[in-house]
């Protein structure tokens, strides 16, 4: 008997409903797998809006790369289709575990790199989209049931795991399944106002042939690996984009700028914040029982930020628990600028050639060392020059990963 030939599903039998599109006046969205016979991603729980799963494939896709590209388990933390933050595995601090009730000599390494994810900017990741590169185990299902988060992406669930995810939002967390084999077609298109546009897909790999060029200083073996996962999280944010990256994590995500000296400020002001919060005025406030996880997160980083009203000031002694001396208010000035002069060691990655030295000058300033971006502007001797007089390393990549 000969093989029967295999049945092609019709478009209606692979569509995807969606909770609605953009906005919920959108009532009408769905998707549909390019290739009939095989979806990147596919729900087990909940059902998904048009953000939700715009932002699980591309979280997905830059936590893959990332993991490619290191050999590490990788965690994003997604919102509105950019991540708020982005780590590989590593070692956790008091100031991201404690929040969450972590021990942070214990995490495992999945745990560790969301953890280190989230903690890039956890204002932004409250209600954020979560994926990771490696199966989801017990350890970060029951980290994922105590935060508020939308869903998550990844390649397996261990057992268990589902039946922890199940209860979180009374069953209506997204649970998606990506596929770690699937390979996206050549040229990807969209339609926009009528319009269909088609594009060569971007296949340029991120390995360390991209980091051969390195006009001023050494790039080390540290920031070599930041340089890469920069260039991972930048692929999938959207343009233009920077990022400030140490250690394995994202500190700062500068996103969807018109001007790049704007997202290079932006994000070193989330890289202080990040930095200010390990500051042990700050770590160490002791909150009353009763004050929620996220509020207390939240007004860490409003007393950082230093610019508290005077009904916060007094709504923030009302949550702190006993007295303590220097009542909790902005840290002054002195106390701030020395603690920010100690952060160093951080690598800034652009996403497009850096037009001006400005965007070094401002860099400067948040502890890098290190700067990747591609050349070929007609100020990069000017760049060149800057980081030379700076003493920062200057790596170009002649690599453009603009996201749209």
């Amino acid at each position: 008997m000969g093989v029967l030939p295999r049945r092609t599903r019709r478009p209606e039998e692979t569509r995807m409903q969606l909770r609605h599109g953009l906005n919920p006046q959108q009532t009408t969205a769905y998707a549909v797998p390019a290739n009939p016979e095989r979806a990147p991603v596919r729900v087990l729980q909940g059902q998904p809006s048009y953000i939700n799963l715009l932002d699980a494939l591309n979280a997905w896709q830059l936590v893959r790369e990332a993991d490619r590209t290191l050999g590490l388990p990788a965690a994003a933390s997604f919102k509105h289709v950019s991540p708020a933050g982005a780590a590989v595995a590593g070692p956790v601090d008091a100031a991201a575990a404690l929040p969450y009730g972590v021990d942070p000599a214990g995490a495992g390494p999945l745990t560790s790199a969301y953890l280190r994810a989230r903690d890039a900017d956890p204002k932004s990741s409250y209600g954020d989209f979560v994926a990771v590169s490696r199966e989801v185990d017990l350890e970060l299902a029951e980290l994922l049931a105590r935060v508020v988060s939308d869903g998550i992406v990844a390649p397996g669930y261990a057992p268990g795991v589902l039946d922890v995810l199940a209860r979180k939002k009374g069953g209506r967390f997204l649970v998606m399944e990506a596929d770690p084999a699937f390979e996206p077609p050549e040229s990807e298109a969209r339609e926009v106002f009528g319009l269909r546009l088609v594009q060569e897909r971007d296949r340029i790999p991120l390995t360390p042939d991209v980091l051969a060029d390195v006009p001023v200083g050494t790039l080390t073996d540290g920031a070599r690996a930041d340089v890469l996962l920069g260039l991972a999280v930048l692929r999938f944010t959207q343009s233009n984009s920077v990022c400030y990256v140490r250690d394995g994590q994202t500190l700062g995500i500068g996103a969807g700028q018109q001007s790049r000296v704007d997202c290079t400020r932006l994000a070193g002001a989330k890289t202080d914040t990040w930095w200010l919060r390990r500051h042990p005025f700050v770590r160490d406030l002791d909150f009353r029982p009763g004050v929620r996880r996220q509020d207390r997160v939240n007004w860490r980083i409003r007393l950082v930020e230093g610019d508290l009203t005077e009904d916060e000031r007094d709504r923030l002694r009302a949550a702190v628990a006993g007295e303590r001396e220097g009542a909790p208010d902005e840290l002054d000035p002195g106390r701030r600028a020395a603690w920010l002069a100690r952060l160093t060691g951080v690598t800034f990655v652009s996403d497009g050639s850096l037009p001006f030295r400005d965007n070094v000058d401002h860099a400067r300033r948040h502890g890098v060392t290190t700067i990747a971006e591609p050349g070929g502007s007609i100020r990069s001797g000017d760049v060149e020059d800057a980081c030379r007089e700076l003493g920062i390393t200057l790596a170009r990549t002649g690599l453009r990963l603009f996201h749209h």
